[in-house]
């Protein structure tokens, strides 16, 4: 299997960086180191043109080790080029740079998968729950939250 381009550019400025890659039906895929997730979609947005990060989400692939993996999607607008990036995370240090300083839109998509994964992101200025309230305990998106867990009432009379 070939290395494609950004591959090629990431190994050289960040030897260690690229755990492992495919491409398979014109989808390309690099699994990256999470240490260094900040320095490598640098290098994707200024030397490749992905300006846009489309989406960013977690899978829990409990009991697997390691448990968690952190999927960013990016788009080169003007060459309609994708390429998915992954970061895989112990559950015992669940936390990743943020990319609120490459892409604005990060912000949101992280306080998601904060609020329903449980995964911080270091350097993250917000990052408080966006889609449960703040007394919510646990973090559901995870498959051991406990799906009969009875939660903190919340209301006037609470």
């Amino acid at each position: 299997m070939s290395k494609f381009p950004e591959h090629i550019a990431i190994e050289k400025a960040h030897p260690t960086a690229v755990l492992d890659w495919h491409e398979r039906f014109g989808d390309r895929t690099m699994i990256v180191e999470a240490k260094q997730i900040v320095e490598i979609v640098r290098i994707l947005k200024d030397a490749f043109g992905y300006d846009m990060l489309v989406d960013l989400t977690c899978v829990d692939y409990l009991p697997r080790r390691p448990r968690f993996e952190m999927v960013y999607h990016f788009l080169n607008v003007e060459s309609k080029t994708r390429l998915r990036v992954k970061a895989q995370l112990e559950e015992s240090n669940a936390r990743i740079p943020t990319l609120t300083g490459l892409y604005p839109i990060a912000d949101w998509f992280e306080r998601e998968v904060w609020d329903l994964f449980g995964i911080k992101f270091e350097g993250h200025t917000n990052l408080k729950r966006i889609m449960l309230y703040e007394e919510f305990e646990g973090h559901p998106l995870r498959k051991d939250y406990p799906k009969t867990k009875r939660q903190p009432l919340m209301g006037p009379q609470n």
